[in-house]
């Protein structure tokens, strides 16, 4: 099984230096709660989420490399990955075709064909964009970038836990929102070199990387839950199962209700307007007011230093006025 060394996201924070928005990490209020809580306003890097991050390390790397070709680069994604890469390609003045799901929020769509994207949908679920990706890229020589399934794409994302523990240097436990698991993977490689836990947040209906730990390898499973546009991969990659397979990792599940109330709790208490993904990571803390279980799905001890990435922020806003569901799935 593939591996991510610290190494590589060592390499990639040295490339992609002053290529990127330093993460802005904030202290949460003072509450009742025993332990202290920061959050990592990722949501203000380029293109509203941490893909920026590796979108420019993957191109980066291939321009040291002369190996950027004459048809630019592709890649399918629920439309974070895209903008990212679409943003990216335009710094480095090659072209961007990107693969989405017909049901990508029209938000993302908007802010793709700004970046000058060549946006085309296919499908109805990330898979099939992807497939339709990869025809592309053997039929034109185009680059093919991935939405997470990369070292270069999961590097770039850990280099934003190097610099969360420069701002907290004695953090405890990191918690991170995990779909395909290109950011958990970066982000577990570079804590585990710190010595930081690092809680790994799936919706209950999109839950790759626990099912790969369960089944010792990774596997396919169905996909519906609010934060599928951009935690809804069907498998999560070997780079992701091996790091969480490490000590210091905690794999956590949360239900769509937890994840609207939490975003919707962002929203009514800081005036942040976060899409589900990232408030995917929030709701494991939460603790669920259906009594099905007695806490939240991540307890943390008295005194721990914690703190949540918010991942991104390509939401459309309209919708945190809308009532909150009540059950686990759409």
């Amino acid at each position: 099984m593939h591996t991510l060394a610290y190494a590589d996201v060592k390499t990639a924070a040295d490339r992609i230096g002053g290529h990127v928005r330093p993460v802005t990490v904030t202290p949460a209020d003072p509450a009742s709660e025993p332990y202290e809580l920061h959050l990592a306003l990722e949501l203000m890097q380029h293109t509203g989420s941490f893909k920026a991050r590796g979108a420019q390390n993957f191109l980066l790397a291939h321009r040291e490399e002369g190996t950027l070709p004459a048809a630019g680069v592709t890649i399918a994604s629920g439309g974070n990955a895209g903008l990212a890469c679409a943003w990216a390609a335009r710094r480095q003045g090659v072209r961007a075709t990107v693969f989405l799901p017909a049901t990508a929020p029209r938000v993302k769509v908007d802010r793709l064909r700004g970046y000058d994207a060549d946006v085309r949908l296919a499908g109805t679920e990330y898979a099939e964009a992807l497939a339709a990706c990869e025809a592309f890229a053997a039929d034109t020589g185009a680059l093919a970038s991935h939405a997470y399934d990369h070292p270069l794409i999961a590097a770039g994302a850990g280099t934003l836990l190097d610099e969360i523990h420069r701002r907290i240097p004695d953090l405890d436990t990191v918690v991170v929102a995990v779909g395909g698991g290109g950011l958990f993977a970066g982000v577990a490689t570079a804590a585990r070199h710190h010595g930081i836990r690092t809680v790994a947040v799936e919706p209950e209906n999109c839950r790759a990387l626990d099912a790969a730990l369960r089944a010792g390898h990774p596997v396919d499973v169905t996909v519906d839950s609010i934060a599928a546009d951009a935690l809804g991969a069907r498998r999560a990659t070997s780079l992701a199962v091996s790091a969480a397979q490490e000590e210091g990792v905690h794999s956590v599940l949360v239900t769509d209700a937890d994840i609207a109330r939490a975003r919707r709790s962002l929203w009514d208490d800081r005036r942040l307007a976060v899409e589900h993904a990232a408030a995917t990571a929030l709701a494991a803390l939460t603790a669920p007011s259906d009594g099905r279980t007695a806490g939240p799905a991540y307890r943390p001890a008295p005194g721990e230093k914690i703190c949540v990435v918010l991942c991104g922020a390509n939401t459309d806003p309209a919708d945190l006025t809308r009532p909150a569901p009540t059950t686990g799935t759409r």
